[in-house]
């Protein structure tokens, strides 16, 4: 059974038996001599022939009048005016229905006298417009809390929705300026005619599947987190050769951590890039992974020219990691020098606090 067709049948159920123990009670009071099983038939009766006048206007309530008032479909004051009509219409069944069972029901007639007389004096009319009002306000509260609820879901939903799709586009972006730097290695190795190019191809096609099947998931084990980091760094070696001085240390505790992939191949990149990349002389690049417990230190220093202005690639690249960093993780701190003749970059990262996203 449809949910929603589910909470409205609960809701009725329990306010009817409820609105019965109230009107066994008032008919208990008003004719005391009879006995209960006969003043609860009663009740259940009673309740029964006036439902319809409720579930009419509670309905139109909930299906004309506010969802026109929510969509602005209709003017205001006709959709105010038509509420009070239908309201109106409501009270005249209420106590049509309710004087038809009082006077016709030898219960009471033989303990008072009923007429359809009273049917709409003030008193009568008031108690009518009470019944249904309350029932109909008390759905509307229910509604309105649940619309709430809704809504504030939906706008969770597409936050998270929109939080996943920049986290896309950031790595978006990274993936065509990696491959760009890579297949410019394999261009230089092509023209020196050098038998490391295929070689270099075989990483390459290494690298692409990692980020063609791996880098959509949300998770990869930091060992081939480190595997991609280690295929980047021999591609690079081939490419500077002698005058480039690397080291890469690693102490991993758990190599099945979990991390998010390519979360740490810019900033390798990046001291590719803005060291080596740019200097004739002889360079060196530090790199150093430590694990313990969930918590990541991850330091790169690379040398570089002396007072470089950064320039707006590396930028627009750590801007775009910190950004990724802030929507994967919620425990992070990232530290940037930025000297004379070094650049070094520090990332720690507890890995077991994960961001929604």
């Amino acid at each position: 059974m449809n949910k929603r067709i589910l909470r409205h049948i609960v809701f009725w159920v329990t306010y009817f038996i409820i609105n019965t123990l109230f009107e066994f009670s008032w008919i208990q009071s008003f004719i005391p001599k009879s006995n209960h099983e006969d003043i609860l038939i009663q009740a259940v009766l009673t309740n029964l022939i006036i439902l319809p006048s409720k579930l009419l206007f509670t309905y139109f309530v909930f299906y004309f009048s506010i969802p026109k008032a929510f969509n602005k479909t209709l003017n205001s004051n006709v959709n105010i005016i038509v509420t009070i009509l239908v309201f109106v219409a409501s009270i005249f069944l209420h106590r049509v229905l309710a004087t038809f069972l009082l006077v016709e029901n030898p219960a009471f007639t033989n303990q008072v006298k009923l007429t359809y007389d009273n049917m709409f004096t003030v008193s009568q009319l008031f108690a009518s417009m009470l019944d249904l009002g309350f029932i109909c306000g008390v759905a509307i509260v229910i509604k309105l809390f649940r619309m709430q609820i809704d809504n504030l879901s939906r706008e969770k939903d597409l936050s998270k929705e929109k939080l996943e799709t920049e986290l896309k586009f950031l790595k978006n972006q990274i993936n065509p300026h990696f491959l760009f730097n890579t297949l410019n290695n394999i261009y230089a190795l092509a023209r020196k005619k050098s038998d490391l190019a295929p070689v270099i191809i075989m990483k390459l096609s290494k690298l692409l599947r990692f980020m063609l099947y791996e880098a959509e998931k949300s998770h990869v084990p930091i060992s081939e987190e480190i595997r991609v980091l280690e295929d980047y760094v021999e591609v690079e070696k081939v490419r500077f050769s002698k005058r480039l001085h690397i080291t890469f240390t690693q102490d991993i505790d758990n190599q099945n951590q979990a991390i998010t992939p390519l979360i740490l191949l810019p900033f390798i990149e990046n001291a590719f890039k803005h060291g080596p990349g740019e200097m004739l002389a002889d360079t060196f690049i530090d790199i150093n992974i430590m694990l313990d417990n969930g918590y990541l230190l991850f330091v790169v220093i690379n040398s570089k020219e002396a007072k470089e202005c950064e320039s707006s690639d590396r930028k627009i690249g750590l801007s775009n990691v910190r950004r990724q960093l802030e929507l994967m993780y919620t425990e992070f701190k990232l530290d940037i020098e930025n000297l004379s003749d070094t650049f070094k970059i520090n990332l720690s990262i507890n890995l077991n606090k994960s961001a929604a996203v």
